[in-house]
């Protein structure tokens, strides 16, 4: 369902038309710092990733869209490879930006979207079952000695996709197979819900293990509900493979649109985005690492998670896009709904 929220004149000069698939309600002081700063007035349209995809291709060059905010290295991928992007030059995102985070640049030396916040898909276990050691690995999740205790939603939603796009990317794809069945085999329950469900599931016993991503653990640290705090005191959480290639992390980025009525517009709003303060607000406001070089954050959630940070993989995230039409023939073949 796609909502309009805000003001609804599209394509005026000293305004900006975002379609984001950022419903986080804290990022509403983003929009409105980047309006108090510039005198940009926004307009925006909430919807998912797939939903804007979709809305993008229909509308075509009548599309009013300046800003796109998807939240996944696959979707951003597929916006690419679909031209609903416009690329661009900004010496600003490229210095602020590492390339791991960034489209590749096309013929003209021009980048079609940059990642603005990263998310690492971590390991939760029920500390009174499972010990972190027999669950340290993304390996392991498809071990024997973990059967009947895996939970995990959807294997093709994109953050799943995402995730296996990158494991192939190291253990190439026959193992990528052979891991796959092995973690059907080690459900507890078939897949369903969202990462919270799982965590909430490991806490409850149903599962010893699950896999989320880290903000969803973050958000119930940092709750003052009483029922939030019992499920935190009852999980671990462990940052897969720091012996081997590392974390998993994916990003939410952004592109200009392609037919952006306001590009000029459009390209100060993604440059606000890598900005100190909007990078600490990722950081504060939705338990998001930034994405852009040398800034220092100050989340309670973040730093008792990691002990203040932790090896990530350098996978490039437009390659884990790129994997997922595999992965998603991978995961049919196994069975992994």
């Amino acid at each position: 369902m796609l909502a309009v929220l805000c003001s609804t004149g599209f394509a005026q000069t000293n305004e900006l038309n975002i379609y984001s698939a950022r419903h986080y309600p804290t990022d509403e002081a983003l929009y409105g710092n980047f309006t108090k700063a510039t005198g940009i007035k926004i307009n925006r349209v909430d919807a998912d990733d797939a939903g804007i995809i979709a809305r993008l291709k229909a509308e075509g060059a009548a599309s009013p869209a300046d800003v796109i905010l998807l939240v996944d290295a696959s979707r951003l991928w597929r916006g690419e490879a679909e031209g609903l992007f416009k690329p661009i030059s900004s010496k600003l995102l490229n210095d602020a930006i590492p390339e791991q985070f960034r489209a590749n640049t096309d013929s003209a030396g021009q980048t079609p979207w940059y990642g603005f916040s990263t998310r690492a898909r971590v390991i939760v276990y029920n500390k009174t079952s499972v010990k972190s050691q027999d669950v340290d690995t993304y390996e392991e999740l498809a071990d024997p000695k973990n059967k009947g205790k895996l939970c995990i939603r959807s294997g093709s939603h994109p953050y799943n996709l995402s995730l296996f796009g990158a494991v192939m990317e190291h253990l190439g794809e026959k193992q990528t197979e052979q891991w796959l069945k092995g973690m059907v085999s080690n459900m507890a329950r078939s897949p369903k819900g969202g990462d919270t469900d799982q965590i909430k599931g490991v806490a409850s016993g149903e599962c010893g293990v699950a896999v989320t991503n880290s903000y969803y653990l973050a958000r119930l640290m940092r709750s003052t509900n009483p029922e939030d705090k019992a499920v935190v005191e009852k999980v671990g959480v462990v940052f897969p493979n720091q012996s081997s290639w590392g974390t998993h992390v994916n990003i939410a980025g952004g592109a200009v649109a392609k037919h952006a009525p306001n590009t000029a517009n459009a390209i100060k709003f993604l440059e606000y985005l890598a900005s100190p303060s909007a990078q600490n607000h990722f950081a504060d406001g939705n338990n998001e690492w930034p994405a852009a070089r040398g800034v220092h954050i100050n989340n309670p959630a973040l730093q008792a998670m990691t002990g203040g940070n932790f090896k990530s993989e350098t996978v490039h995230v437009s390659v884990v896009g790129m994997n997922q039409v595999k992965v998603q023939q991978l995961l049919d073949r196994v069975g992994f709904k």
